[in-house]
């Protein structure tokens, strides 16, 4: 007899998870269940845990970037689904709001995000709606598979800023979405020259195998007397560091007419002044989830523009989630991207 119940990671409270016992799902009108391969550990699923996460409600069970196969699918969808290799887009959006309306269900109105708001990937089974599953072909690894939500993150961030071969890329961060944005700047758009900078030597070494043309560590010389020295002015700035003093300095290294964008979510008050933006006419967006971009990072993977086995560095069984996350924590020179397999 078929088990009714799955293992799934829980956390029932800040600093408290478990692995806990749930009803297996079964798929609403439009919607498949997937069977869970494989996941991938996020920022924000540690935030969650340490009760850092603004957005989360608890209990939860946690994951935003997971992979698997369609094992069961609701009313409204086609059966042929069933064994199909997907990857989930984790931003769940009502579809007419006004955001909805001109492409943008990332800042839906009613936002959802699977493993934040609603539960997540991180169990043996999960129901999503089918729109959210997208095929990943068989010349795609299921490793490379689990990280099409990473690399949408990347994806909708250098849409906002349109690069091109003629750009000076800097990337602030070489952690996991730095090193997504780095691929994606010089793989896909293949800016003149990209800078990826950050403060611990072996995450600079793995930006230069993601494609760094030049790596900066500004732990003992500021970054801005370090560019003056190369007598560089980046055209392009994205921030994947997310800290709130990183605003102002952007601003200040940026060339003219250059294009800012930032991804953080601190509630810290960032010091800018409108003559260092209006000078330049710098051009200044911000980035959250991915606006529907799966399409294209598994296109970019298929044709290798990318190259997400550069970002993996580290797999755990899933129950050993909390030794999973305790890595990704406290090693920063090691890791980068943990897969839990399942």
């Amino acid at each position: 007899m078929k088990s009714t119940v799955m293992k799934s990671i829980v956390i029932k409270e800040p600093n408290t998870l478990l692995i806990e016992e749930r009803a297996i799902p079964e798929p609403a009108e439009n919607q498949v269940r997937i069977k869970v391969q494989l996941a991938g550990i996020c920022g924000s699923d540690s935030h969650i845990y340490r009760g850092h996460n603004p957005f989360a409600k608890y209990p939860r069970i946690i994951g935003h970037e997971f992979f698997g196969v369609i094992d069961k699918v609701g009313d409204g969808v086609n059966s042929k689904r069933i064994g199909e290799r997907v990857s989930i887009d984790p931003v769940l959006s009502c579809g007419h709001c006004y955001p909805c309306s001109i492409g943008k269900p990332n800042v839906c109105e009613t936002l959802e995000v699977l493993g934040v708001h609603t539960d997540g990937g991180f169990a043996e089974y999960v129901a999503v709606p089918a729109d959210n599953a997208y095929p990943i072909p068989d010349t795609i690894t299921d490793e490379c598979a689990v990280t099409v939500e990473p690399y949408s993150i990347a994806a909708n961030v250098t849409s906002h800023v349109h690069p091109t071969k003629e750009d000076v890329a800097l990337v602030y961060g070489a952690g996991t979405i730095g090193l997504t944005c780095a691929q994606v700047l010089k793989g896909v758009y293949q800016v003149k020259t990209l800078i990826v900078v950050d403060r611990v030597a072996e995450r600079l070494a793995r930006a230069t195998a993601c494609g760094a043309d030049i790596v900066i560590d500004n732990s003992q010389i500021p970054l801005p007397e370090q560019l003056k020295a190369l007598n560089i002015r980046p055209t392009v700035v994205l921030d994947a560091a997310c800290h709130p003093s990183i605003l102002q300095e952007a601003i200040l290294i940026a060339s003219p007419a250059a294009r800012v964008s930032i991804m953080g979510f601190s509630s810290e008050v960032s010091s800018v002044t409108q003559q260092s933006i209006t000078s330049k006419e710098i051009a200044l967006f911000s980035s959250r989830l991915n606006a529907k971009k799966f399409p294209e990072v598994i296109d970019w993977i298929a044709t290798h523009k990318i190259d997400p086995t550069k970002i993996l560095t580290h797999k755990f069984v899933f129950t050993d989630a909390q030794d999973a996350i305790s890595t990704f924590e406290k090693d920063q020179k090691t890791c980068c991207k943990i897969l839990l397999t399942f």
